[in-house]
């Protein structure tokens, strides 16, 4: 888990902090991934409520996690796209989208899911079998997402430079599957007033047109209870695209 800190609350500053505090307690597991600097960083390891309820007491908010198993960080075992607004674009295009990236994966027999990131954008993820290394797992996403802005103009964008993007379009953020990076996780909180929470959605729910407002700390969890777990398929070993016929 790469620590988001808020100490001053969802209104301050606040920054990112990867290695685990030496003061922490004995109990609290930890993951040493060496970088390519060649620095030994060693992570927070989050499996259970005691060390859950010992990042949130240390101010963070939203948690994110990495892709990949500590036994073996450099093969993830998910694929995803992070769908962003740019400036002027409403989240009914973010919605549309999501769509458009379902049935592009549709078309090469790839199951997506999807989840609200609790701020203004759309998750789409997909489980993999785990082999192909971050790189692969990043050209492929990069390839696809290059594609659909190709087919899609007036709606995606793929440019990596903020300052080319085009006003009014959606990123398809293919750059999230490079090492080391992480969005925020599944039934996070996102430190926003409403306390949105990132929810695992139906495409239905999509498609039927769903509001980032209607999922927060006070409906998530009787949601959850109704529904079950739509997040469960993606930590099952059965079900999983198998990436390496494509990279």
């Amino acid at each position: 888990m790469v620590m988001k800190r808020y100490p001053n609350g969802i209104s301050g500053e606040f920054f990112f902090m990867k290695r685990a505090p030496e003061s922490r307690p004995r109990s609290i597991p930890v993951c040493s991934i060496e970088h390519h600097s060649g620095n030994v960083i060693d992570f927070p390891v989050v499996q259970n409520l005691a060390t859950l309820l010992w990042i949130v007491n240390l101010g963070c908010i939203d948690l994110n996690p990495w892709y990949a198993r500590c036994d073996d960080v450099e093969r993830p075992d998910y694929l995803h796209f992070d769908l962003d607004p740019t400036p002027g674009a409403s989240f009914v295009l973010v919605r549309g989208t999501a769509l458009v990236v379902r049935d592009a994966l549709a078309e090469i027999d790839i199951a997506s899911y999807a989840k609200t990131t609790g701020s203004r954008g759309i998750h789409v993820y997909v489980p993999i079998v785990r082999g192909p290394t971050q790189k692969e797992v990043w050209s492929f996403a990069k390839a696809l997402s290059l594609e659909l802005a190709r087919r899609n103009p007036k709606l995606i964008t793929a440019e990596y430079r903020v300052a080319k993007r085009p006003r009014n379009h959606v990123l398809v953020d293919y750059n999230q599957n490079a090492w080391n990076r992480t969005l925020a996780s599944v039934y996070s909180v996102r430190p926003k007033p409403e306390a949105t929470v990132s929810t695992p959605v139906t495409w239905q729910e999509v498609k039927r047109g769903i509001e980032m407002n209607e999922f927060t700390m006070k409906t998530a969890p009787p949601r959850l209870r109704k529904l079950g777990d739509l997040w469960k398929p993606l930590l099952e070993q059965k079900g999983r695209t198998n990436l390496a016929r494509f990279v």
